[in-house]
């Protein structure tokens, strides 16, 4: 028998800072009041643009927010953790006194088991510790918790690749429910079964991953690109701006990544063979004469423990290196070595002389709270300097995908993402070839991370980028570094995939989420060489009927779902009619079988139709 809900919201609406965030006053006044319901065993992918409201929804969950109109329901018994993006420490002595601190604290026995298996002493104290154990500390105490909602706001966040699969594991054996907001995609990717989109106030579900909603999402789009028509002038704009922001970034992409794979097929074949540091053209002169960076011999130790070992590297101009691997590794040692921030124990590290750097941190220094975001970007002015070309600062703003009218609203307002957005507005304007980025991706939204991604592949220069985000540096670099801890520094053609290819000779790279379809490998190609289409397999007839005649069955199959989940709505029907209520459920789950799998057939034969 189909479960009830274990928490529900109804008829939500909230204002805050003078607008209505979520619904509004009267049923005319805006989106549409926010219905969720959440069954035992959900996995639901949150997403949204940076200030869409996301983190707070998760607060009115956990009811830390009380909303303006409607109701928060419970049901008995059910135990609701929220992992929050920055807890406060600060009046905690250790990390140990703020997992056990509080109401409904586990115990410390408990925090124990969970922090041994990711490596964080709690003994530490909270006032020194690191963004990655601080982020262990908090995962430790949520985990910690057992609880039936779990509530995870960008869990990946400053954690390491190792620690970041440990998660993965834990929440793919984990039987309660879990809503979770994260930038990172192939964390969203391998985990959830459902998407709740947060768009201009409204709410909307669809029982399908992460996997599957930049699709949705271009076809609600479209739609609305397409209503549009019947609207009026100032409507169409908006509506042009909207699907430009998201479908049209997205397709081009999609070409970016093939260039991206030529790159790194070129880099592939300078790399002189394996293990080997050296990077060269078949023109050794050619390749020394467009070098920006050259490290020859270089190492560094700590003490006794050797962080990088000796190795040479050179750079040339329009490379997107990577650099990877578990926190403590040397990431950053590495990154201030190749930017001569820090002098090396041996070896030189020489720079072109007209190399000129911009580096934005993984610190995210704070943005004067009272300053206006015309102030941040123009000095106060209308016009900004872009790399050499004077754009009016209200058109720049649309291309970071901030509503111009923004433009004097004050920084301290503005969401988190949003200060990392404008952060990445005001550096990227500034002129430079050299663009260093040192965990970029932290509290940016999806649509962000897609611009990012397209600037970097447009930036006339030479890019290093620390990052844990694997998806991210699948679709930007040309060649990896990766470091084991052991002070080896392996240098990989190619992203994050290739990298773990190398260090587990049994896996093949996996294809990214963006990767086109037809871009198989075949055994007999070299590491990064360009691949060839794979011959496109024939449709029986009964593949070609399939093809044509699922979209309907899919729509009609949500129309059902749709139909029963409105009189799920009811919040009087479980108590009133507990079978009927039992039959819808199960009425609605077997329709979202049979239309994942009609969906999952649909997508394999349109890979067959376009290959």
């Amino acid at each position: 028998m189909a479960q009830p809900p274990i928490f529900s919201l109804e008829g939500i609406a909230l204002q805050q800072g003078g607008r209505w965030l979520f619904g509004g006053p009267t049923p005319t006044s805006g989106a549409a009041p926010i219905d969720l319901h959440v069954l035992p065993g959900d996995r639901l992918a949150l997403i949204g643009r940076n200030g869409a409201g996301k983190t707070t929804l998760l607060k009115i969950i956990t009811g830390k927010i009380e909303p303006d109109r409607g109701h928060r329901r419970v049901k008995p018994g059910t135990r609701i953790v929220f992992l929050e993006q920055d807890p406060d420490l600060s009046s905690y002595a250790t990390l140990m006194d703020f997992a056990i601190g509080g109401e409904d604290a586990p115990a410390a026995h408990e925090v124990d088991a969970i922090a041994g298996q990711l490596g964080i002493d709690m003994s530490r104290p909270a006032a020194t510790a690191s963004g990655g154990e601080r982020r262990r500390a908090a995962i430790a105490r949520a985990l910690a918790q057992e609880p039936d909602l779990l509530l995870l706001d960008e869990p990946t966040n400053h954690l390491d690749l190792a620690a970041i699969d440990w998660l993965e594991d834990w929440l793919s054996r984990y039987r309660g429910a879990f809503i979770t907001i994260s930038h990172d995609r192939t964390f969203l990717t391998r985990l959830t079964r459902a998407t709740l989109w947060l768009d201009r106030g409204t709410l909307r579900r669809k029982e399908v991953g992460f996997g599957g909603y930049e699709a949705w999402e271009e076809t609600v789009y479209a739609e609305e690109a397409r209503n549009a028509d019947r609207l009026d002038a100032k409507l169409k704009i908006e509506a042009h701006w909207l699907e430009r922001g998201v479908t049209a970034r997205r397709k081009r992409n999609q070409g970016r990544l093939e260039k991206l794979h030529q790159m790194r097929a070129t880099r592939a074949a300078m790399i002189s063979g394996a293990g080997t540091a050296k990077l060269k053209l078949s023109s050794d002169d050619d390749f020394k004469s467009k070098s920006v960076i050259v490290a020859e011999g270089i190492s560094k130790s700590f003490g006794e423990r050797a962080i990088v070992k000796p190795f040479s590297l050179r750079i040339q101009n329009g490379d997107r290196i990577g650099i990877v691997g578990a926190n403590g590794a040397g990431k950053t040692t590495l990154l201030k070595l190749l930017t001569r921030e820090l002098e090396p124990d041996t070896g030189t590290v020489t720079h072109a002389r007209t190399l000129t750097g911009v580096m934005i941190d993984q610190q995210r220094k704070l943005l004067e709270p009272g300053a206006t975001v015309r102030q941040i970007l123009a000095e106060g002015g209308d016009w900004i300097d872009v790399r050499g070309v004077r754009k009016h600062v209200m058109a720049y703003l649309k291309d970071f995908l901030f509503d111009p009218g923004l433009v004097d609203t004050k920084v301290g307002i503005l969401s988190g993402g949003e200060r990392s957005r404008l952060l990445l507005a005001r550096e990227f304007a500034r002129t430079a070839n050299l663009l260093v980025l040192d965990e970029p991706t932290n509290d940016l939204d999806l649509e962000t991370l897609d611009l990012l991604q397209e600037v970097i592949a447009d930036f006339d220069g030479t890019v290093l980028i620390v990052s844990h985000d694997r998806d991210f540096l699948d679709r930007t670099v040309t060649v990896t570094l990766g470091l084991d801890g052991s002070g080896k520094v392996d240098i990989v053609a190619g992203g994050y995939a290739d990298w773990e290819a190398k260090r587990k000779p049994g896996n093949k790279p996996a294809k990214t989420a963006q990767q086109p379809v037809h871009d198989r490998s075949t055994p007999s190609q070299q590491p990064g060489a360009p691949s060839k289409p794979a011959a496109a397999p024939k449709l029986t007839y009964k593949d070609q009927r399939d093809y044509e005649i699922l979209p309907a069955r899919i729509e009609e199959l949500e129309a059902i779902i749709a139909k029963g989940e409105a009189l799920l709505a009811d919040p009087g029907l479980y108590t009133s009619d507990p079978k009927r209520f039992a039959t819808i459920s199960e009425g609605i789950a077997n329709a979202r079988a049979e239309k994942d799998a009609a969906e999952e057939r649909w997508l394999m034969l349109a890979e067959m139709v376009e290959g």
